[in-house]
This record gives structure tokens, C-alpha cells and sequence, in this order.
């Protein structure tokens, strides 16, 4: 059995809202859909590590004090860490224009209307965020 493909992903809160970033429709993985920012686990890295550094290199923020969430995706391929951030220096912005062509802050009664990149999982981890 191969090596589930290890994942770190960061739901940034903020005034009981999220942010998601859009996935570019050339993505080969996941294109044109809505997901929390982040990216593989490096080698060498911890979950915890490439979250922060994922978050710095797609929207240019330095999260603090991520807390992990359970998560569990349909792709059994993935192993997904996922970390609730309300606390960051910066504002987010779009610093990976070749990943995402757009990122936005949602309420979670929004996400029904999104095409969303786990669509299974991610409305319900969203709807017991804080607020």
C-alpha cells in the first residue's frame, strides 16, 4: 500500500467568517473549486510547520497558535491536517497567482453555493468554527 499523500491546510477565521482560496482551472489536482489555503507536508517538515510556511507563501500572512481539527476527506489517498487559525500578522492576499485565481472571506451558510474541493467534509468543520 503506498504512502498516503501527506496534507496541511489552514482554515483562517475571522468576524465568524472563513477564508478560502480559489483553485486555478488549470490545477491538474482539484481545479476551479474553493478550498482552505495549504499544500503537502515537505520531508523533514511536521504537520504544523508546512501549514505556516503554506500559509506565508500563498497569502503572505504568519499565522500563530494553529490548532488542529479532525478532518476526514473521501480521498483515501490524502492524510489531511487541518488547523483552525484565528491569529496571523499580515493580510491575506493572493501570493500564489499560479495556484489560485482568487481567495475570499465566506460565512459558512455560504458554502452549499460553492464548488467546493472536499465538499463532503469541509461545510460541516466549518459550521462549528468560532466565531
Amino acid at each position: 500500500m503506498a504512502a498516503r499523500i501527506q496534507i496541511s491546510v489552514a482554515a483562517l477565521v475571522r468576524d465568524g467568517l472563513v477564508l478560502l482560496v480559489h483553485r486555478s482551472p488549470s490545477r491538474l489536482v482539484y481545479p476551479d473549486c474553493w478550498d482552505l489555503v495549504g499544500g503537502h507536508v515537505e520531508p523533514g517538515e511536521v504537520p504544523q510547520q508546512a501549514v505556516r510556511r503554506e500559509c506565508l507563501e500563498e497569502i503572505g500572512v504568519d499565522i500563530h497558535d494553529p490548532v488542529r481539527i479532525p478532518r476526514v476527506v473521501s480521498d483515501s489517498a490524502l492524510e489531511m491536517h487541518t488547523f483552525v487559525v484565528t491569529r496571523w500578522d499580515g493580510e491575506p492576499v493572493n501570493a500564489a497567482p499560479e495556484e489560485h485565481d482568487d481567495l475570499r472571506w465566506f460565512r459558512p451558510s455560504e458554502l452549499a453555493e460553492l464548488k467546493l474541493a472536499h465538499p463532503t467534509s469541509l461545510p460541516s468543520l466549518l459550521s462549528g468554527l468560532p466565531r
